[in-house]
């Protein structure tokens, strides 16, 4: 039995196959149509933020494996203001930034993340170590698959930065509420994966 379908749980070897294809397939076309809006993307935020315009940052990959995720930069730093959790009115997003992040376009950088292996269109957001890599038991069959651009955990947590912003505690919520449920979600993606599945997840993040 080979590595990738001797748990019985997770993806089988020809599902993952066919994951594979269809990403390198798609993040190809996918950046040929848009490279050119990153680039503006990309000097446009250098101006807004002062900085390289591109946001570089550790996340945990499949197997644990720590990658460097490639967005657009849309905030800027605050004094006295550190914490990985962002919620709505955060004070270090920029108005350019707040446009990027509502219409996505920040999210276009990781087509390269998909070609490059690091990451799937379609899976567990990659999250900051502390997180998924501290998962244990069960729970660690979300770290089988590449994390993705989006998912149906991003999809009903769209909002997640609304409905922080509600919270007296949003670190504790996100958490404590949020993170786990997105483990449950995430771990019945993988368990009922499909193609047809993933195109209608990425469907429904470009259309709504």
């Amino acid at each position: 039995m080979t590595t990738c379908e001797m748990s019985g749980r997770g993806m089988s070897c020809s599902q993952r196959l066919q994951k594979r294809v269809f990403d390198l397939v798609f993040s190809i076309f996918g950046l040929s149509l848009v490279w050119w809006l990153i680039i503006l993307s990309w000097f446009a935020a250098s101006i807004d933020t002062r900085s390289n315009g591109f946001f570089l940052q550790k996340r945990v990959g499949r197997n644990g494996e720590v990658f460097r995720v490639v967005k657009i930069k849309t905030m800027r730093p605050v004094v006295n203001f550190e914490t990985t959790v962002t919620r709505r009115g955060d004070p270090r997003i920029t108005p350019l930034g707040a446009f990027f992040r509502r219409t996505k376009i920040d999210e276009l950088p990781q087509l390269w993340n998909v070609l490059l292996g690091d990451m799937s269109f379609v899976g567990p957001r990659p999250d900051v170590p502390g997180f998924a890599d501290r998962l244990k038991g069960e729970a660690a069959l979300m770290l089988s698959i590449r994390p993705g651009i989006t998912g149906p955990a991003t999809l009903k947590y769209r909002d997640e930065e609304g409905i922080l912003a509600q919270q007296d505690e949003p670190d504790f919520y996100n958490r404590d509420v949020i993170w786990p449920d997105k483990v449950r979600i995430n771990l019945e993606y993988i368990r009922s994966w499909s193609l047809r599945l993933d195109i209608q997840y990425i469907l429904q993040t470009v259309f709504h």
